[in-house]
C-alpha cells in the first residue's frame, strides 16, 4: 500500500520529466536544422560562377569587401539566399495551416488553385496590360486571392468535407491553367517567353523591397499560428471536440484560410510558382514532431526554408550560371511525394 502511494506520488513527476526529455531532444534538433540552413546560405553565397572566399563575405558585412564581391554578394547573392529563406518559410506555413484547418494531407497552396491563379492572373497582366513588375505582382497576388475566395465559398455554403474541397481546388487549378494556356495562345512570342519564365518561379527576381514587404506577411502568419496553436490542436482532435473546448471552429477556418492564401499569394506574386513546398515541408515535420504545433509550426517553416534554400543552391551547381528555375527541381521533388500521399491516403 505504501509503495502504490509513493509510485502514485512520482508518477506525474516521472511523466513530467519524459516530457521535458523529449522537449529537449525536440529543440535540439531544431538547432540542428538551423545550423544546416545557416551552412547552406554560406555555402550559395560564397559559390557561384564567380567564386567569393569567405574572408570577403565577412568583409562585406563591415564595408570592407572590394567593390565587385561587395557588389555579388550584396544585390545577387545575398537577396537570392533571403528571399529563398522567407519564401520557404511561408509556403511550408501556408500549407501546415491549410492541412490542419481541412484536416487533409494534400492540401497547399498548388492543390487549391492559389498558385494557378497567381499564374492566371500574371499571365492576364503581361499580355494585356504591359509587363511592369507592379502590374504583374498586382495581377498575380489578386488572381490568388479569387482562387482562395471561390474554394473558401464553396467550402462555406455548400459545407463540403475537406476532401471536396480539394477536389474543388484539383478543378479550379485545371481551370486556372486552361485560361493561363488560352492567353499565351493570344501572347505574341515576346509575350510568350515571359509568361512561361514567370510561371517557372525563381528566387533569383525578387529585391530588398520585395523580400521586406513578404517577411512582414510571413512574420505576421508566424505569429498568428501560433498563438492558436491550442485551437489547431483542439481542431485536429474533431470539430466536434474543438467546439466543446470553446474553439469557434468556423471563425478560425475562414481567417487561417485567408492568413494562408495571404501569405502564398504574395510569395507566388514576387517569385512565381514554386510548388509542393508547402506540401512536403509539413509532413517531413510531422514524421520529426508528431502533430503537436506548438512544435509542428516551427519545424515546418525550418524545413520549408531549407528545402527552398538547398533547392535552389542545387539548381545553381547543376547550371553554373543559376538559369535554373527553383520551381522546377521542387516540382521534381514534390510529384513523387503527391503521388505517395494519394495512395497511402486510399490505403
Amino acid at each position: 500500500m505504501v509503495a502504490d502511494k509513493h509510485r502514485h506520488k512520482t508518477l506525474p513527476g516521472a511523466i513530467t520529466s519524459v516530457y521535458l526529455a523529449h522537449l529537449h531532444q525536440r529543440l535540439l534538433l531544431l538547432i540542428l536544422l538551423l545550423g544546416a540552413i545557416f551552412l547552406v546560405a554560406v555555402y550559395a553565397v560564397v559559390q557561384g560562377t564567380y567564386d567569393i572566399p569567405i574572408k570577403e563575405v565577412i568583409y562585406a558585412f563591415t564595408g570592407k569587401a572590394d567593390a565587385i564581391s561587395n557588389v555579388v554578394i550584396t544585390n545577387i547573392r545575398l537577396p537570392r539566399v533571403i528571399a529563398a529563406i522567407v519564401c520557404g518559410w511561408g509556403l511550408s506555413l501556408s500549407g501546415l495551416c491549410i492541412q490542419s484547418l481541412l484536416k487533409n494531407p494534400l492540401g497547399s497552396p498548388s492543390t487549391l488553385g492559389i498558385s494557378q491563379g497567381a499564374a492566371f492572373g500574371a499571365a492576364t497582366a503581361i499580355v494585356f496590360f504591359g509587363t511592369e513588375i507592379l502590374s504583374v505582382t498586382a495581377f498575380a497576388f489578386i488572381g490568388a486571392m479569387v482562387a482562395t475566395l471561390v474554394v473558401i465559398v464553396l467550402s462555406g455554403l455548400k459545407r463540403l468535407s475537406p476532401e471536396a474541397v480539394i477536389l474543388a481546388g484539383v478543378a479550379l487549378s485545371s481551370l486556372f491553367v486552361s485560361a493561363t494556356i488560352l492567353i499565351q495562345y493570344l501572347a505574341t512570342e515576346t509575350q510568350l517567353a515571359m509568361v512561361v519564365f514567370w510561371t517557372f518561379g525563381d528566387v533569383a527576381r525578387c529585391n530588398w523591397r520585395e523580400i521586406g514587404i513578404m517577411s512582414g506577411f510571413v512574420f505576421l502568419a508566424s505569429l498568428y499560428m501560433m498563438l492558436l496553436r491550442w485551437d489547431l490542436n483542439a481542431m485536429a482532435s474533431g470539430e466536434e471536440t474543438a467546439k466543446g473546448l470553446g474553439v469557434d471552429v468556423e471563425k478560425i477556418r475562414v481567417s487561417g484560410m485567408v492568413m494562408a492564401a495571404l501569405v502564398s499569394a504574395m510569395a507566388t506574386a514576387f517569385l512565381g510558382v514554386i510548388a509542393f513546398i508547402g506540401l512536403i515541408a509539413p509532413h517531413m515535420a510531422r514524421r520529426l514532431v508528431g502533430d503537436d504545433h506548438g512544435l509542428l509550426i516551427p519545424f515546418s517553416a525550418v524545413i520549408g526554408a531549407l528545402l527552398l534554400l538547398s533547392a535552389d543552391t542545387l539548381g545553381r551547381i547543376l547550371i553554373g550560371s543559376g538559369s535554373l528555375p527553383v520551381g522546377v527541381i521542387t516540382s521534381f521533388l514534390g510529384a513523387p511525394m503527391f503521388l505517395y500521399l494519394l495512395i497511402r491516403g486510399y490505403r
